[in-house]
């Protein structure tokens, strides 16, 4: 009877001291550190570039011409030969022409011309291909002769001072005093390009009346490539 009132005793004190055990707070968790924000992405490169100041022109008849570009865009795409020497640009924008003022002739409308200039640093010439075989005759120490030989190859390309390419686009005829020309997605290219290619748009606008015409140029900002 004893021995088992000391059983339950013991087995009462291990009870009530276990929930004490699981009770008791281990280590605290190691804080969370916050996640810090991703970059945004670089934005995609769409070829936009600044429109130049207009072009303008006062005729000695007393009109006003003027001639202007905007939401232009050229960028360099890769060209569709893969050649190293090739430049291709994808090309965009809007060119307006207008005549304003009161002069004292009669308008019988013009024509607006709108395009593209491409220079190029340095253009490739030819190409040579130049060999050369060369033949000794030798002696060994004991006395045998012998033959030894040599062949060399150099490759020559001839550079020539930089060109610019003019490309028009369009030439729009107009009846009136406003005109206007957009380009979309236009797809121009040069070869031979060895060096640092530039290119600008060229919106050339003429106003003419029954014996007289005015010419006005447009250029854009250059944008070297």
């Amino acid at each position: 009877m004893l021995k088992s009132l000391v059983t339950l005793t013991a087995v009462c004190a291990l009870a009530a001291t276990a929930p004490l055990a699981l009770a008791e707070p281990g280590d605290d968790p190691a804080p969370v550190q916050p996640v810090a924000d991703a970059p945004p992405p670089p934005p995609v490169d769409n070829g936009a570039v600044a429109s130049a100041e207009p072009g303008t022109l006062q005729t000695p008849d007393g009109w006003i011409l003027a001639v202007a570009a905007k939401d232009e865009s050229q960028l360099p795409v890769a060209p569709l030969t893969t050649a190293l020497s090739s430049r291709e640009y994808l090309v965009g924008g809007t060119f307006i022409g207008a005549v304003k003022g009161s002069g004292k002739t009669k308008l019988a409308g013009g024509t607006l011309e709108s395009g593209y200039q491409i220079g190029c640093g340095i253009t490739g010439g030819p190409v040579e291909l130049m060999g050369g075989v060369g033949v000794t005759p030798q002696i060994s120490p004991t006395g045998i002769p012998s033959i030894g030989g040599s062949i060399t190859g150099q490759i020559k390309v001839g550079l020539k001072p930089g060109t610019v390419t003019i490309v028009p686009v369009n030439k729009k005829a107009f009846e009136g005093t406003t005109t206007r020309t957009t380009i979309t997605g236009f797809r121009i290219k040069i070869d031979g390009c060895v060096g640092q290619s530039f290119i600008r748009s060229y919106a050339t606008f003429t106003s003419s009346t029954d014996n007289t015409d005015d010419v006005v140029t447009y250029m854009g900002v250059t944008k070297a490539v």
